[in-house]
C-alpha cells in the first residue's frame, strides 16, 4: 500500500507542468500527509486520518495554487506609461 501511495504522489508531481500547477500538487501532497498525520494523532483511527488527509490536500492544493507567480509583468514604455506583457 504504502508503495502505491508513493508511487502516485511521484507520478503526480512530474505531471505538472506549469508552476501553478506545480505548487497546486506540492501543497496538495504537502497538506496530505500534514492532515493524514493530525488526523490520525486526533482521532487514533484510520478513517480519521483519510479524512484529515483528504481536508489537507484540498487546502494544500488550493493554497499552493494561489501562491503561484504570475506570468504577467508590468513595465513602462518612454512615456512613463504602464503596460502589461508576458514574462
Amino acid at each position: 500500500m504504502k508503495k502505491v501511495v508513493i508511487l502516485v504522489a511521484v507520478s503526480a508531481a512530474l505531471g505538472a507542468c506549469t508552476p501553478r500547477e506545480e505548487r497546486a500538487t506540492g501543497g496538495a501532497l504537502l497538506g496530505a500527509g500534514a492532515g493524514a498525520l493530525l488526523g490520525g494523532l486526533a482521532t487514533g483511527q484510520a478513517g480519521g486520518a483519510l479524512a484529515g488527509a483528504a481536508i489537507g490536500g484540498a487546502g494544500g492544493a488550493i493554497i499552493g495554487s494561489a501562491t503561484a507567480p504570475s506570468s504577467i509583468c508590468v513595465g513602462r514604455d518612454d512615456w512613463g506609461r504602464r503596460y502589461h506583457y508576458e514574462c
